[in-house]
């Protein structure tokens, strides 16, 4: 009896062992899974980040750099009124961009999402929009050129109709034309998150409001922008990352009449100056860190992952 007694214990004794093993290796399986993932992001983002915050503490001269650790380049891009002068011009096209890409991304997408019945037709507007993508950035970006140039179409009708005397000069070489190329570019990217949240959407939401007695208006407002939120969330973290980083629309759309935070490092890059380009590459790192950071405070888009 007293053998019978203690034979659990035995057990019990020596079986934690082998179920800690298990347990561990069921642990390690997800770390092993993303090792290939965090390799390929160490050497292909993080390293290049740190060698580009590294070489920002370098000195140079015309011709050649020299590693060390010096603050002038941070003082330059800083204590700059030229620097800070572009930066927000860069922000003021990142705003503009912002607001006309949500307006009309929204609206496209929820005609696509509540307007079009069939789930094939959807997909076949959705497609029609992302034609424009099999071709370059800068071919759609100079297609403009021809449309808003002093002899384009827009001035050619404008003139031949009598609405003005002589061509319209601002509509090419100016903030203008670069805010409205950015729009024609960067659309899509706002398009689809918002579309793709509008689609997870239970119409039963909406058919339960709609009885509840609530009108047109009062539904969008109160039911579908509250959940399209991290679709809207997620195209505008795109659009303002690409706006921020764009050099080629502003450098050819304005006649470099313009400037941007980009335009300004791919200058400093032309004349060899990359501490100082990597410089003002961490401080836009961090700019764009910060407002990432701020949408993610207000939108959850776990909700759309």
């Amino acid at each position: 009896m007293a053998v019978a007694l203690d034979q659990p214990d035995t057990i019990d004794a020596a079986s934690p062992a082998p179920a800690r093993r298990r347990r561990g290796r069921a642990e390690a399986v997800p770390y092993l899974q993303a090792t290939p993932l965090f390799l390929i992001l160490g050497v292909f983002l993080l390293v290049p980040i740190v060698m580009i915050a590294v070489v920002s503490f370098w000195d140079y001269d015309f011709a050649q750099m020299y590693p060390g650790f010096v603050t002038f380049n941070y003082t330059e891009t800083l204590g700059s009124w030229v620097t800070w002068k572009t930066y927000l011009n860069t922000l003021k096209y990142a705003a503009i961009v912002w607001a006309l890409t949500l307006t009309i991304g929204f609206t496209v997408a929820y005609f696509l999402a509540f307007h079009v019945r069939s789930t094939a037709m959807q997909m076949v507007l959705f497609l029609v929009c992302t034609v424009p993508f099999l071709t370059s950035n800068i071919i759609r970006m100079i297609s403009w050129i021809p449309v808003l140039g002093r002899n384009g179409l827009v001035n050619s009708a404008l003139v031949g109709s009598g609405l003005v005397a002589r061509p319209v000069e601002w509509l090419l070489y100016s903030d203008f034309a670069v805010v409205l190329a950015m729009v024609h570019l960067y659309t899509l990217f706002m398009v689809t998150p918002i579309f793709n949240t509008l689609m997870r959407i239970d119409r039963a939401l909406i058919e339960a409001a709609r009885d509840a007695g609530a009108s047109g208006r009062q539904i969008l407002w109160n039911v579908i922008l509250p959940l399209a939120k991290p679709g809207m969330a997620i195209g505008t973290i795109f659009v303002v990352t690409l706006v921020m980083a764009d050099f080629s629309t502003v450098q050819v759309m304005s006649g470099g009449q313009s400037a941007s935070v980009a335009l300004m490092m791919k200058n400093q890059m032309s004349l060899l100056q990359y501490p100082a380009a990597a410089a003002n590459a961490v401080v836009l790192l961090v700019l764009v860190l910060l407002l990432v950071a701020a949408i993610l405070r207000v939108v959850d888009i776990r909700k759309e992952l």
